[in-house]
């Protein structure tokens, strides 16, 4: 086995075909088999279910994956660890909700790529659970998350806490009127975002199971939507302030439990980092 071996697995698995998955790894099928069949040897266990129309991974071949992705990255770290020069460089990319891209990627870009220009800083904006897929699947080095999170496999730390605020456009009434009105309309993003989990659940601590939702893919997108009148939102109040300060827009305070969201930088545990990424947590 060699690690071209299990490039050509993970090509497989990918595209449950093993005629696919020679055309992407540009080589013929017969060579596909041949290096699965190899593996699937060593190991002492089919590693896919064939069928006439798709392949897909084992119990055995699910477990193999694991350990490739993890051989994958050690490969990875070790070609950045074994450079010849004593400059910091590479690529780290970081995944973030919208509202820190907002709020704080243009700062961190800035002090990082200046104290490290050789290293490529890059992000990627996402909805919380799928942040933290691609960190454990090695899509991620690390990404920034609301907590609480509790995911086997991945460590975190600290980043800030921040304040939520109900907002509604400036010409509506008090929210007690608000929520009187059937249905309730909130603007929010799609699911897995952490600010819809929030006004989700704040509806329903006040009796509130029955409202419509208005789903948007930007923030530009929800401020605008609420300004006008449509429906009500959850943001941080720091992210209104600093950026919407002239919209005609209102907030009513949370309390502190719903109200306060804190910020975690999460990462894989148990697994070596690159310099680039043990500076960066060390950084943020």
């Amino acid at each position: 086995m060699n690690t071209h071996d299990l490039k050509i697995f993970e090509a497989v698995a990918a595209n449950g075909s093993f005629t696919r998955a020679a055309e992407v790894m540009f080589t013929v099928q017969s060579n596909v088999t041949a290096r699965i069949k190899s593996l699937e040897e060593e190991f002492g266990t089919a590693l896919f279910n064939r069928t006439s129309r798709k392949v897909t991974l084992t119990s055995a071949g699910e477990t193999l994956m694991h350990y490739s992705k993890q051989i994958d990255h050690l490969v990875q770290e070790a070609k950045k660890d074994i450079e010849k020069s004593n400059e910091m460089s590479g690529q780290l990319t970081i995944g973030c909700i919208e509202t820190t891209m907002a709020l704080k990627v243009p700062d961190i870009l800035r002090r990082f790529t200046e104290a490290y220009p050789q290293v490529d800083l890059e992000f990627k904006s996402e909805r919380r659970s799928e942040l933290i897929s691609d960190v454990l699947n090695y899509k991620l080095d690390a990404a920034f998350v609301s907590a609480p999170i509790n995911v086997p496999g991945l460590e975190q730390v600290h980043i800030k806490d921040e304040q939520l605020a109900i907002f509604a456009s400036a010409t509506a009434p008090e929210l007690k009127i608000l929520l009187a009105a059937q249905p309730v309309k909130i603007i929010v993003f799609d699911q897995g975002c952490a600010f819809r989990a929030r006004i989700e659940s704040w509806l329903n601590s006040k009796g509130i199971i029955q409202y419509k939702s208005i789903v948007l893919n930007s923030i530009e997108g929800i401020v605008n939507f609420v300004e006008a009148g449509l429906g009500i939102t959850i943001l941080p109040a720091e992210l209104i302030a600093q950026y919407y300060k002239g919209r005609k827009l209102r907030s009513f305070p949370l309390n502190k439990e719903l109200g306060t969201m804190s910020t975690v930088l999460v990462f894989r545990k148990n697994v070596p980092h690159s310099r680039a990424l043990k500076t960066f947590i060390e950084m943020y």
